[in-house]
């Protein structure tokens, strides 16, 4: 059932051999980032105590960046904001700090905010939700919709903006009972205010937080004794006067079944975890009462239920729409029996339920992400057990865990032992990705589950599903499910040339929408279409193999640019013209599926695509030659934009009707041959191979890794497939997103996407408005919506 992945361990200090103690607190963002925290002896002083934030991404766990927080007291809270950018750390003292990326940097990041409730310990943390809800219908996996499978749902945020806007901010409960908001405004001031729970405060060991649709807040939280009721309480946070107000409402509470039995009344003492199921679902909640020898966990519904009336009443004549009193009570859904002492207990992701509704579309479809399955770890003897409440099969679990002084990644597998045939198990992984794809959430342990056999049938059934969406999703998801597509190709050598063709595809959409946007209508009323779709449409009607009658038809006016901004685009004209060279180049060896390019031959979008541009490009060099792409031709008189062109309609009208491709006719294949001696082709910069741990964890072998020093790559097999994309030492380093030449050995700051390995310069050699607009596009995210990271100069 469980299988560890990889093990990554601090390197000891050799002057004393300290090294970080075990780590006390853990989070995981949606963006698979870890953060974890770590006490740290200093030196000099050994009672000295520095209080570290360790923050990873699962694709490079070696890679890890370590902050000491500043925190006065052990760090007792980490929570990740929805988009996995900014993170909270609380301390035993009442200190909470707010740090973000630097410079959209995985491994660099700066406190920007904090706030403070003076010597009274944190015990629970979150962000105020930002109204963001989709629900998950598994009793229709099987649909073609995505709409039916994904649904957003009116969910209100804690507190909103004029306009609707939800504003940011973040919520915690101290130990003596205190609620405390801090408000982010637009100006980057912070607006903080704290009240008590109710009117007689008491001690908090533990709470928890959760979100009602409705905008409001419900906070959960006990004293720590089984015998103690469990409280619940309604939170609304306020703006009044420029002053931040908080309400509390005391809800129904409840009493551990356990202590109710007179066998294990006295059997566990302490209550030690207390969790809603999920963040929006504050009427599920999770108890784990303890002793020192064992454990017992039970899951207690809230629901309404008709207020029984005296008999006095009962025989009086019903009113006319008279309805009965309804309150509101706490049931318990389930209990385990007694369990070995519980050390952690972890929830999946997806927005999980265990009604009975669930519970049986779960068993019938034998796919239940998270529904009503929770699981509970010991820790004993160095060894992990896992006990599992719930269902058997379903959502790819993945969950780590530490001994000092490592960290250990471990897969669970998605049957829990069960056997599950080849075509459920692609089932639930496309469904898990569809909802990655939908959601934005990153598909990282996904793709922990998927096996290089897989990867072909997922590819194309991925891509059915797309396919059945209206147009206007399709448009939505067009970047990101490329990105998903290279994301699986690099999981199996036979499909690695693809991965890279994808990513070539990234590129080439984001040109041309970026070449696109420079188009201006002549006149000022705004036209039916933009000058870029009147372009896509001729380009699309008009089969003449001539580019310059097919700029006949085309308002030329709608193309004049100023100079500058034409000039400093000339790096990205000149990847396309080269790319263009390279397909046709290449056209005669397409037998050989692992070329990288072979996905474009038959792709007639992106073919008509490249087609547009080259017109495009055609104009812009009649206004400014310096733009056009540089060819190396054998003859003076060759006019190589023309003769492309000519190929790349041709090679175009045998793909352009994807239900029935044609082959390229011997006339096409040999003129095609004759490229290489009419124009100089150029070598293709592909991607490097990724250096993350994805594709080196599909055997059964776990990996040996280290805090601080790069895992490098095995030596490869000289006849692999993979060996056409290995770089010598002595090739030039390329900056894929301004495809421009690095140099050898380049000087310059780099950051690399923690997905796919494209590399860029951190700081921009370009002046000009056109290209620092293109720049700013990718800086937060990669072109196929990875992360950045700061990578050392080779």
């Amino acid at each position: 059932i469980m299988e560890v992945v990889y093990v990554c361990e601090w390197e000891k200090r050799p002057k004393n051999n300290h090294c970080p103690s075990i780590p006390l607190v853990c989070a995981w963002s949606c963006r698979n980032l870890i953060a974890f925290t770590t006490d740290l002896k200093n030196e000099e002083d050994d009672k000295e105590l520095s209080h570290m934030i360790h923050i990873i991404d699962t694709e490079h766990p070696w890679d890890v960046y370590s902050i000491n927080s500043g925190h006065r007291e052990v760090i007792s809270c980490l929570e990740w904001d929805q988009s996995g950018s900014r993170l909270l750390s609380a301390d035993g003292d009442g200190e909470i700090k707010c740090w973000a990326m630097k410079e959209h940097l995985v491994n660099s990041w700066e406190s920007i905010q904090s706030s403070s409730v003076d010597g009274d310990p944190i015990v629970a943390l979150s962000w105020l939700h930002n109204g963001v809800k989709l629900a998950l219908h598994v009793e229709k996996s099987g649909s073609t919709n995505f709409g039916e499978k994904f649904s957003r749902v009116k969910f209100s945020p804690s507190l909103t903006l004029f306009g609707g806007k939800p504003m940011e901010g973040w919520l915690a409960v101290t130990v003596s009972g205190l609620v405390t908001v801090s408000l982010l405004k637009p100006n980057g001031a912070l607006l903080s205010a704290s009240e008590s729970l109710c009117r007689l405060r008491g001690r908090v060991a533990l709470a928890d937080i959760a979100f009602t649709g409705g905008g409001n807040i419900v906070v959960a939280a006990t004293d720590g004794s089984s015998s103690s009721p469990v409280q619940f309480y309604k939170v609304c946070v306020s703006v009044v006067n420029e002053k931040c107000r908080i309400d509390t409402e005391l809800l129904p509470s409840l009493f551990m079944r356990c202590t109710t039995d007179p066998v294990r009344r006295d059997k566990y003492p302490a209550v030690t975890h207390l969790k809603f199921l999920t963040r929006e679902n504050s009427e599920q909640v999770l108890l784990c009462a303890s002793s020192q020898m064992g454990s017992i966990v039970e899951c207690w519904s809230l629901r309404k239920e008709g207020l029984p009336v005296n008999n006095i009443f009962q025989h009086r004549s019903p009113v006319v729409g008279e309805k009965q009193p309804m309150i509101l009570k706490w049931r318990i859904l389930s209990a385990t029996n007694d369990l070995d002492r519980v050390s952690a207990v972890a929830l999946p992701k997806l927005p999980i339920s265990i009604s009975n509704t669930d519970l049986k579309v779960a068993s019938d479809t034998k796919f239940c992400p998270g529904l009503g399955k929770c699981f509970f770890f010991t820790v004993t003897n160095q060894s992990l057990q896992l006990f599992r409440k719930g269902f058997p099969q379903g959502l790819e679990v993945l969950f780590f865990f530490y001994s000092c002084p490592q960290l250990h990644m471990i897969r669970v597998s998605p049957s829990m032992g069960q056997m599950l045939d080849m075509n459920t198990l692609l089932r639930h992984l496309l469904f898990l990705l569809e909802y990655c794809m939908v959601t934005g959430y990153d598909w990282w342990d996904v793709l922990l589950h998927v096996q290089p056999g897989m990867v072909h049938n997922l590819v194309e059934k991925l891509h059915e599903e797309y396919m059945r969406q209206n147009q206007a999703l399709q448009q939505v998801l067009a970047t990101r499910i490329v990105a998903v597509k290279a994301s699986l190709c690099k999981l199996s050598s036979a499909t690695a040339a693809r991965a890279n063709d994808f990513h070539a595809k990234l590129l080439l959409i984001a040109i041309s929408s970026t070449l696109k946007s420079l188009l201006r209508p002549h006149v000022l009323n705004t036209p039916d279409k933009s000058p870029g779709d009147r372009l896509a449409e001729i380009c699309t009607k008009n089969t003449d193999t001539d580019i310059d009658k097919v700029m006949i038809n085309l308002k030329t006016e709608e193309f004049v640019l100023d100079g500058p901004p034409l000039q400093s685009l000339q790096q990205l004209i000149q990847w396309v013209g080269d790319f263009v060279l390279y397909l046709l180049a290449n056209l005669p060896n397409q037998g050989s599926i692992v070329r990288p390019g072979f996905g474009f031959l038959r792709d007639g979008p992106s073919l008509g695509m490249l087609r547009e541009m080259m017109v495009m490009i055609r104009i812009w060099g009649l206004l400014k030659p310096g733009c056009l792409p540089i060819y190396t031709a054998t003859s003076d008189n060759q006019d190589s934009m023309s003769l492309l062109f000519r190929l790349l309609t041709k090679l175009w009208l045998c793909s352009r009707d994807e239900s029935h491709p044609q082959e390229p006719d011997e006339t096409l294949l040999d003129e095609c041959c004759l490229l290489p001696s009419q124009l100089l082709v150029p070598s293709m910069d592909w991607l490097p191979i990724n250096d993350g741990v994805i594709t080196k964890i599909q055997s059964k072998h776990q990996l040996r890794l280290q805090f601080g020093k790069p895992y490098t790559l095995p030596g490869l097999n000289p006849n692999s497939q993979m060996e056409i994309f290995s770089r010598s030492p002595a090739s030039q380093r390329m900056d894929n997103l301004r495809c421009l030449h690095m140099g050898i050995c380049p000087t310059e700051e780099s950051k690399a996407c923690t997905r796919c390995g494209c590399v860029t310069m951190l700081r921009s050699p370009n002046k000009t408005n056109a290209m620092k607009q293109w720049e700013q596009r990718w800086i937060k995210n990669c072109l196929c919506g990875g992360l950045w990271r700061k990578i050392p100069n080779t």
